[in-house]
């Protein structure tokens, strides 16, 4: 263990395990009925769980024992109400456990350790690369998506509590603790309706007026005081995405007015951090010549705010004019005094502008082919279908399109389609051209998928010579991954669409998701097919001149791309393109890693980080040797035969929607969109990644992170070849985070939960494969690592991991308890089930919250 690895466990146990202890003990004047007892009786269930499994009994048999044993309820609602006592005390708990860890974060994280700022400038200096510094920050950038996708399973309201009671511990104000806890007792975690995509986009706007506005331009500021003169406005260094309002694909709730009305509220959102800025100004350049100014500028930002038709009237350069005016006095005439104050607003608008952040526009090519169909009938371009056509007669159709629809013929899903395309022009004229930009097509297949997009455009009324917004294909399964590079090379030789590129300063972004490449093929295969992918569309693009820019799809667990992301990008060669890091950011991994000001900015000072180091000091040409592809190449191949079988299993769908919560996620109302596509029966194509991967995650299985991993170690190991894993463990960083990642997962499984369907006779074959699985992963990561401890080399994540699990445990057997007694009642009526579904779905808030990264 490093020194700092060892003064971070400390800070973490003093700073956090130390403190919830001494906090916990608060929660006995939660307004809760019988409160009292309900701590006292949840700490017993605790010990008597841990018990239980050791024991290898069920959880049926742990909570009845339980009641039997430790008190004196009989009668069924009884027991069902203290088991719902025990969930809002257990998931309380965790907002507790969330808010020590964002108050300690700057104790337990070395702020200017490896992947900050400050440790990049002392590198830099140290092996005299300002140079090659300068030359990269012309151009580089750190994208975040905020996604609605429904991983959030805390309501705004709590979100909100945990931020103040964070600070609040960091004050050490035990008084406001105790308040914010009372407020937490009466704060509900499960919402009553489904939120509409106006909520979703509102609830992570107050992240990017609280967090990211502050957190980013903080970065910017200190990277002016660090590097002077170095950094070019030009160039926004840090940008912020949107999907919420902007992301159809599957969620038939949101429409073009949605999208209008989001992108309105971010306007209005950047422009009141504006004034708020300026108001804080005016208290300190109270100067001659300055305050005149800065009055003015505070009448046009509060008249855009809050006055209709003056929303026109001022633009992010006359912002940014009057603020160069006004540093220029101070320096001039007032001594530089609060010149820095200057400089970081000025900094903020130059990264934010009028939009805060771009708002994403997605859709399914399914939906966009079969409105193509549609109007190519109704506008008599053919006299046959146009599904019909073979891929080069569509694409001959779609670069002949020249003529603009008439929008009043259509309805549905077709009008609302080229009603949002053409309201980016109004999204662009009120935010400016950064404010709606981007149009992804999600299930990219084919050249034509891209170019049904272009003619759309064009039928909505734009010209080609004014189409200021990039097509982005998003390739997802291993089938679309492996024949990505086809498609590309084929578009870029395409006339129509090369003069777009040339237009768009022959820029390419290419989203990739490892979401669904996990659930298609496998941990280990997805992430190979994704690095396949971007090796060769990086080969292709810079064959045909083409800046390629890679857009990640990542989720808050490895499994979907999450974990230790910044050594992903750090580990790469020259091979792939490193023009600029763009990712999304999902639900939990909003609040977990961004949740406040100090963990955003040191978590995308990580990213930054890794993309300059990784583009200035890096000597490699290639990220791994063709030995080393190869065996990677095996490794992929063998774990991905292994995840099939399992996914063919002629019970594994029965499995998956038995024996966890998968049926009750959408009950949750977490998110506006539906978890599933399509309507009918649910079949596992049908099945979206997030509630695939959260119902493993809720069973403490987590197959997706790790399952064929240890057979394919093995298979190396039967060919007397191990040695080659352990010196690709040892050599590539990129091998050694997948493994990282790997370890992260299984160490958040507890099989003892569910090892009372070891020998079901539906589920018990499925069990074990499973759990031999994890075993044989398990003991060939340790022959890998050397280790003889999951994640032992990352210590304060371990005891996190630890104790979290720890508090939810009584969470996880009352819900297999539930989904026990269900099976059991499978043809008694409704009312009867009614009480364990209830329990299902209120465990699952408190397990996937104090997971963090879970889904």
């Amino acid at each position: 263990m490093y020194e700092q690895d060892t003064r971070s466990l400390q800070q973490f146990k003093a700073q956090v395990g130390i403190k919830f202890q001494l906090y916990n003990g608060l929660f006995t004047s939660l307004p809760f009925h019988r409160i009292e007892n309900t701590g006292i009786l949840l700490s017993m269930l605790l010990s008597v769980c841990e018990d239980g499994f050791q024991k290898k009994l069920s959880p049926e048999q742990i909570i009845e024992d339980f009641f039997s044993r430790q008190t004196s309820i009989k009668s069924h609602a009884e027991i069902h109400d203290v088991l719902f006592r025990f969930i809002q005390y257990a998931e309380r708990q965790v907002v507790l456990f969330d808010s020590l860890e964002d108050a300690a974060f700057k104790s337990v994280n070395d702020m200017t350790g490896p992947g900050t700022l400050k440790y990049l400038l002392n590198e830099v200096t140290a092996k005299n690369k300002k140079t090659e510094l300068e030359q990269k920050l012309k151009d580089f950038c750190v994208q975040l998506v905020l996604t609605a996708h429904p991983t959030q399973f805390y309501p705004g309201p709590v979100l909100g509590i945990i931020n103040d009671t964070a600070r609040a511990i960091t004050d050490n104000n035990v008084e406001q603790i105790n308040t914010y806890l009372q407020q937490l007792g009466k704060t509900p975690f499960l919402k009553k309706q489904k939120p509409t995509p106006y909520d979703e986009a509102i609830s992570l706007i107050w992240y990017l007026e609280n967090v990211f506005y502050n957190a980013a331009g903080r970065i910017v500021t200190d990277l002016e005081n660090i590097f002077p003169g170095q950094l070019s406005y030009n160039n926004q260094l840090i940008k912020m995405g949107f999907w919420p309002g902007g992301d159809r694909d599957g969620n038939p709730f949101v429409k073009a007015d949605t999208t209008l009305k989001v992108a309105d509220a971010l306007r209005g959102s950047i422009i009141k951090c504006y004034y708020l800025d300026v108001r804080r100004l005016r208290r300190r350049l109270t100067f001659k010549g300055v305050e005149e100014l800065l009055t003015e500028l505070e009448e046009k930002l509060y008249n855009n705010i809050f006055i209709p038709d003056q929303r026109i009237f001022i633009s992010k350069n006359e912002i940014v004019d009057y603020l160069t005016k006004i540093k220029s006095l101070i320096i001039n005439e007032h001594n530089g005094l609060f010149l820095s104050l200057v400089n970081n607003l000025i900094s903020k608008v130059n990264l934010f502008g009028l939009n805060f952040a771009t708002l994403d526009i997605r859709q399914d090519s399914s939906i966009l082919t079969s409105v193509m169909a549609e109007i190519v009938e109704k506008e008599n371009l053919l006299q046959t279908a146009y599904q019909d056509l073979d891929e080069s007669k569509k694409i001959s159709l779609l670069t002949s399109i020249h003529h603009t629809a008439d929008l009043t013929k259509y309805a549905d899903i077709t009008k609302d389609t080229l009603y949002t395309i053409a309201s980016i022009k109004t999204i662009q004229k009120f935010n400016g051209a950064e404010g709606c930009n981007r149009y992804i097509i999600s299930h990219t297949e084919t050249v034509a998928h891209l170019l049904e997009v272009y003619a759309l455009f064009i039928l909505s009324g734009w010209k080609k010579d004014e189409l200021n917004v990039d097509i982005i294909p998003l390739f997802e399964t291993i089938d679309d991954l492996a024949n990505a590079a086809t498609v590309m090379q084929e578009l870029y030789s395409n006339e129509m669409y090369k003069a777009h590129l040339k237009h768009r300063n022959n820029k390419q972004t290419i989203m990739l998701g490892f979401s669904d490449g996990t659930k298609d093929g496998g941990y280990l295969m997805a992430n190979w097919s994704i690095y396949k992918a971007k090796e060769e569309l990086t080969k292709i693009s810079k064959s045909h001149q083409i800046d390629v820019v890679f857009f990640d799809g990542r989720g808050g667990p490895p499994s979907r791309g999450g974990g230790k992301t910044h050594n992903f990008y750090a580990s790469m060669g020259k091979n792939i393109s490193n023009k600029e890091i763009q990712m999304t950011v999902q639900g939990q991994t909003v609040s977990s890693s961004f949740g406040t000001v100090d963990s955003a900015k040191f978590n995308i000072e990580q990213l930054l980080s890794a993309g300059i180091s990784n583009d200035i000091f890096s000597t490699k040409a290639i990220t791994l040797q063709p030995e080393q592809e190869a065996l990677l190449q095996q490794l992929a191949a063998v774990s991905n035969k292994k995840y099939i079988a399992l996914k063919e299993h002629h019970h594994f769908m029965q499995y998956l929607n038995d024996v966890s919560p998968l049926k009750f996620y959408s009950e949750t109302n977490i998110g506006s969109r539906p978890t599933k596509r399509g309507k009918g029966k649910l079949t596992l194509s049908d099945l979206r990644a997030i509630p695939y991967v959260g119902a493993w995650s809720q069973l403490k299985q987590n197959v997706t992170g790790f399952y064929g991993v240890g057979t394919a170690l093995e298979q190396l190991d039967k060919e007397k070849r191990f040695n080659e894993a352990k010196e690709l463990y040892k050599h590539s960083l990129f091998f050694k985070t997948l493994m990282d990642n790997c370890e992260m997962t299984m160490n958040k499984c507890f099989f003892p939960l569910t090892m009372h369907l070891a020998n079901n006779e539906l589920y018990g074959e499925i069990w074990q494969m499973i759990y031999t699985e994890f075993e044989l992963t398990k003991s060939y990561i340790f022959k890998l690592t050397g280790r003889t401890e999951l994640m032992s080399n990352y210590p304060v994540d371990k005891l996190s991991i630890q104790m979290r699990e720890r508090i939810v445990l009584p969470l996880s057997t009352i819900q297999q308890y539930a989904i026990g007694k269900l099976l059991q009642m499978k043809d008694a009526p409704d009312s009867e089930k009614e009480v364990y579904q209830k329990l299902i779905i209120r465990s699952s808030f408190g397990i996937i919250n104090a997971a963090r990264n879970s889904v």
